[in-house]
């Protein structure tokens, strides 16, 4: 693996995002605080929160917690769920678990940048763009044509960042059937999953669709809780997910315990939040 360029836009907040008096480029919503978190939870989350010990986690997450985040999808179980510190883990480690140097990748543009250059500096990339004079649309036929025999994997983030597009869900069965008709992984970001303006364009959550998609998620964005540093994937692939719990054992090894149980009480608590 090559070294890793400056990540731009975590450098530029590194310099400006705390030290400027309106800040105009944040792309999460306006932040929870703990006291209203602890205003809507239930007694029994609270009682968690009020006999909490402070020492290490289970590596996949809580039982609680990976409960918590099974309900948010159709057809995942407890089993497909593996948590991060983050959701720029889950990319860091998804990358390294699936792709090596002979393989060739596929990926949306404009993207955030992790999800460009830590496939690139693995393996062979394409980017293929999104179409700026035709309202962000994603031309599958180019997509289709970009792929090698050697294309491991496709990677996607919708609703998108940074343009907020969203493609339909007849665009997104189709890509699927194409993955699946090659056995591509699809990588799908879905962090900024919830935020639509028009829940009827929500997509089906990757995961739920395709046996070799991979959902990210997490409490950053829509929850707007991006202090707690919790993330996940989700995957029917669990040889992926062991690859990928193994990856994690060298990173973060484990989530904050506090964190944990304050996404809980979110997860459980987003008909209010969202």
């Amino acid at each position: 693996m090559s070294f890793l360029p400056d990540f731009k836009l975590e450098t530029y907040f590194s310099k400006w995002e705390f030290n400027t008096k309106f800040n105009l480029c944040a792309s999460d919503t306006e932040s929870l605080d703990l006291k209203y978190l602890l205003s809507i939870c239930s007694k029994d989350e609270k009682k968690l929160w009020d006999d909490m010990r402070l020492g290490y986690t289970e590596t996949f997450g809580s039982d609680i917690l990976i409960d918590s985040i099974s309900k948010t999808y159709d057809k995942v179980d407890k089993k497909d769920i593996l948590t991060f510190a983050g959701a720029e883990e889950g990319i860091y480690i998804s990358m390294n678990s699936i792709l090596s140097s002979d393989d060739h990748c596929i990926v949306i543009t404009p993207n955030y940048q992790s999800a460009q250059t830590i496939p690139s500096s693995i393996c062979d990339v394409t980017n293929v763009d999104l179409d700026s004079k035709n309202n962000w649309n994603m031309d599958l036929g180019i997509l289709r044509d970009s792929i090698k025999p050697n294309t491991k994997l496709i990677s996607i983030n919708f609703p998108h960042n940074p343009t907020g597009k969203i493609i339909s869900q007849d665009e997104l069965n189709q890509l699927v059937d194409i993955c699946r008709d090659k056995g591509i992984y699809l990588f799908s970001d879905e962090i900024y999953r919830l935020m639509e303006r028009d829940k009827t364009s929500r997509l089906t959550q990757i995961s739920d669709i395709y046996e070799r998609g991979i959902s990210l998620n997490g409490m950053s964005k829509s929850y707007g809780m991006p202090g707690v540093r919790v993330g996940w994937i989700s995957t029917k692939d669990h040889k992926l997910i062991d690859r990928m719990e193994k990856q994690k054992h060298y990173l973060s090894i484990c989530n904050s315990a506090p964190s944990e149980i304050l996404s809980v009480m979110a997860l459980n608590s987003r008909d209010i939040i969202l």
